[in-house]
């Protein structure tokens, strides 16, 4: 078996994965990149990337995750199509299975990301990074001047419509109940911002603009009257928070309520040898350069780990 056992295998081909990746092959420990479900993370269905630093006329996400894999690979890392299907951290080394093969390794680094919620409307799909998404920080710059939605009733719906204010002339609030699961500071501060309404009781049915290939409304139903509008909006952000991609290490290491991977000292988990970076454990930030920067430390203590277990 020792001929097979991997120094290090990396879950997740995002920023945090990548990042990860360059850094363990550039120690020469030839890394196997598992690229996920979602192939490049939450920057493969970005447009525009103008925030990342050393692209100071902006980089589409794609082309970006397309610059890390090759850079990683020129150090020597491989990549495998597939998502992990089960794992057994209980024994050393530790097993994955993918497929119909199962991968030994030394160490993992988690980079799994967390997946944005969506409505699942078809023509939502079809209008992510065209008007739809799922970043303020990241995509408010691009709705300078104009009016825009959110929907969303919890914290994260507030945030979102409160720095978007910094950009659009209007921000308006869609939630489909009457009452709001957000902190009571932050409704009240979205609530008395004079560029915010509200709308509740409404759900989206349509996002229009899939022929023009931007949003130019929304078809809007309320929920008490069935009585259907359409609104007139430039984009379209959901608030209603991430899925972290983590359940199946539910039960070997610490994950927190929402299901995010709980670190200490940036990207320790519980167990010696697993690292954890990116959005898997970052319900804070989730930022390319964040999750680049926690895809280099948990590369960094891999590369420690494993010269001192003699490896």
């Amino acid at each position: 078996m020792a001929d097979t056992i991997r120094d290090t295998v990396i879950l997740g081909s995002g920023c945090a994965g990548l990042t990860a990746a360059i850094y363990a092959a550039r120690a020469n420990l030839k890394p196997l990149v598992l690229e996920g479900h979602e192939p490049g993370g939450q920057l493969s269905i970005t447009t525009l990337v103008e925030n990342f630093p050393g692209w100071p006329e902006g980089i589409q996400g794609p082309q970006l995750i397309e610059n890390m894999k090759q850079q990683a690979a020129r150090f020597g890392a491989e990549y495998r199509m597939g998502h992990l299907a089960a794992a057994d951290l209980s024994k050393r080394p530790f097993a994955l299975k993918v497929g119909a093969e199962t991968i030994h390794t030394r160490t993992l680094i988690i980079a799994s990301g967390a997946s944005a919620r969506w409505l699942g409307l078809p023509s939502e799909q079809a209008l992510i990074g065209h008007g739809v998404s799922s970043c303020a920080t990241c995509d408010g710059f691009f709705f300078s001047g104009k009016e825009i939605a959110v929907v969303g009733g919890g914290d994260s719906a507030m945030e979102e419509a409160l720095f978007l204010t910094r950009f659009a002339t209007k921000v308006t609030l869609l939630h489909r109940r009457d009452h709001f699961r957000a902190s009571r500071i932050m409704l009240e501060r979205a609530m008395a911002h004079p560029s915010i309404q509200f709308r509740t009781n409404t759900i989206v049915e349509e996002v229009l603009g899939v022929d023009q290939k931007d949003v130019t409304g929304l078809k809007l139903r309320d929920t008490v009257t069935g009585v259907e509008e359409v609104l007139g909006v430039s984009g379209l952000f959901l608030g209603i928070g991430h899925i972290p991609n983590a359940k199946m290490f539910e039960g070997q290491i610490d994950l927190d309520e929402d299901g995010y991977i709980k670190t200490t000292n940036y990207v320790f988990t519980r167990v010696q040898g697993v690292y954890a970076c990116g959005d898997v454990q970052d319900r804070r930030y989730r930022q390319a350069v964040t999750a680049a920067g926690t895809g280099c430390m948990a590369a960094l203590e891999v590369e420690k780990y494993l010269e001192e277990h003699g490896h």
